[in-house]
């Protein structure tokens, strides 16, 4: 019975792990060097901080609950990970957007994708979002192009960077 048990707890382990891509953490470190530390938060917006950050990002945001991450090395702030959930198409994709201490939006990572898998974004088109201005607020079609055939993929990141910079911008800037 219990080998029962174990296989069905793999097996189900198995399957709830088959779409993450990569841990916040391990995004952070690759992002930040080996010798950081990372610490994570849960924030919970007030009504006031929700609607700010909605009206800045020009979108609605799912949750008033954030989770971020902090990057620490030698006691000094190097930079936070913004971890933002938008639905693709029926299916919910998590992704890592990487601030860093002088406000820039380093990088972004993909870290679960829960629709199939030939609707992520290639490297390159993730590349666009390397080395951009928090206070700049990116539109799909504008300064990002879409993707054919994943154009709900790209919006869903576009729109999440949105929220991220926002987010950063109301919560984190400056602390």
């Amino acid at each position: 019975m219990k080998y029962i048990y174990a296989l069905v707890i793999m097996f189900l382990t198995i399957q709830l792990n088959a779409k993450m891509i990569t841990s916040p953490i391990d995004a952070m470190i690759n992002s930040f060097g080996d010798k950081v530390k990372i610490s994570k938060k849960n924030i919970l917006l007030t009504t006031k901080q929700a609607k700010n950050i909605s009206k800045d990002a020009k979108t609605k945001l799912n949750s008033k609950i954030f989770r971020i991450f902090k990057a620490v090395k030698a006691k000094k702030v190097l930079g936070y990970g913004v971890l933002v959930s938008k639905k693709v198409r029926s299916k919910n994709a998590v992704i890592l957007y990487i601030i860093n201490k002088d406000s820039i939006l380093k990088s972004i990572e993909i870290i679960a994708f829960n629709e199939p898998t030939e609707y992520i974004p290639s490297k390159t088109w993730i590349s666009q979002f390397d080395n951009i201005s928090t206070d700049k607020r990116l539109r799909i079609g504008k300064e990002i192009p879409t993707i054919t055939g994943a154009t709900l993929s790209a919006r869903s990141i576009v729109d999440g960077s949105r929220i991220a910079l926002a987010f950063y911008d109301e919560i984190l800037k400056g602390k």
